[in-house]
């Protein structure tokens, strides 16, 4: 008796290796990903303007991030005590206007970089609801908590979206003819919008998605939106706010992007390094007996043996770790 519907996950000709630079843009699922990878010591590089959810955003993001244009002083507004930017998230912003200037253009100046380097780039996309200055009807990435009143919501077309990604893709192609490009929805539901407003939502993205993919032969469709909505489909995959899908749910998505998007020749190294991640987190009961101290001595050799053998790992932190804790 089967108790879930059957998924087909297209993989791509080639997959994603340890050498292989990853950057991450877009909603909350994003950094789901992103922290998978980053844990088991890929090379990446997570939402270089912070969380964002609409594709309009996710767009200027990319662009911003190409044309590496500097930060203007004129773009950062005091509001509620901090400087902040309509195009960052609030984690950039701060009470020091020269500071958070200074931050945002470093940071531009490595992303702009590792954009240049990178041979993957997995796009999520969480909400059609774009939001914009209701005086002026700019698009907004972040509201910093602004009154309610200073924006417009905007629910994205098919065609709106279509054509902001596909201009967006156009440059980045040309911008890094080595990269390939993943998509993917979130199952995040945006149930602030309404149960039906949060189906058109998702169902003008994942429209826009497939019509992408099916022009540009650089370009993949990852499906976590349907193995949580159409392969679990229970609300015992959802945290209390029925909304995110819980722990067991995200594992289920990410194995799968594992085995799809992975090349398995990293497989035997990611599985080697779980287990120094789980040692590395693994608190004693009794820290001074003989045989934690050899616990720590046996990882530590592991861990160096690790690194020896595959030179582009950096186990610097871990290696530290065990070092310094069997002393």
């Amino acid at each position: 008796m089967k108790f879930m519907a059957d998924i087909t996950i297209t993989p791509p000709d080639k997959k994603i290796r340890y050498a292989d630079p990853v950057m991450l843009v877009g909603s909350c699922f994003t950094e789901h990903i992103g922290d998978k990878l980053a844990n088991l010591k890929f090379k990446t590089l997570q939402n270089p303007h912070g969380i964002l959810f609409d594709p309009i955003s996710v767009a200027r993001c990319l662009d911003a991030v190409m044309r590496n244009d500097p930060v203007q002083e004129s773009e950062l507004f005091l509001l509620n005590e901090l400087w902040q930017s309509w195009d960052y998230h609030s984690r950039f912003s701060g009470t020091d206007k020269e500071k958070v200037l200074d931050s945002l253009n470093s940071y531009r100046q490595e992303t702009n970089g590792f954009l240049q380097e990178a041979k993957w780039i997995i796009l999520t996309l969480g909400s059609s609801y774009s939001y914009r200055l209701a005086e002026n009807d700019r698009p907004v990435a972040n509201c910093h908590r602004a009154p309610a009143q200073t924006f417009r919501k905007h629910l994205c077309s098919i065609d709106e979206t279509v054509t902001a990604l596909d201009n967006t893709l156009y440059r980045l192609f040309k911008f890094n003819p080595e990269l390939r490009v993943i998509f993917t929805v979130s199952p995040v539901r945006h149930l602030r919008d309404g149960v039906v407003a949060n189906n058109r939502s998702k169902a003008r993205l994942l429209e826009s998605v497939h019509h992408l993919v099916d022009k540009f032969d650089r370009l993949y469709y990852f499906p976590a939106y349907e193995l949580v909505v159409d392969v679990l489909r229970d609300y015992r995959f959802y945290d209390i706010d029925m909304a995110h899908p819980n722990y067991q749910a995200t594992e289920f998505v990410l194995d799968h992007f594992v085995k799809s998007f992975i090349d398995p020749t990293a497989l035997p190294v990611m599985e080697q390094l779980q287990q120094i991640m789980i040692a590395r987190n693994h608190k004693a009961f009794q820290p001074d007996t003989d045989a934690h101290r050899n616990f720590l001595r046996n990882f530590a050799q592991k861990t160096r043996d690790l690194q020896d053998k595959y030179r582009y790992l950096d186990l610097t932190e871990e290696l530290r770790y065990f070092e310094e804790a069997e002393l």
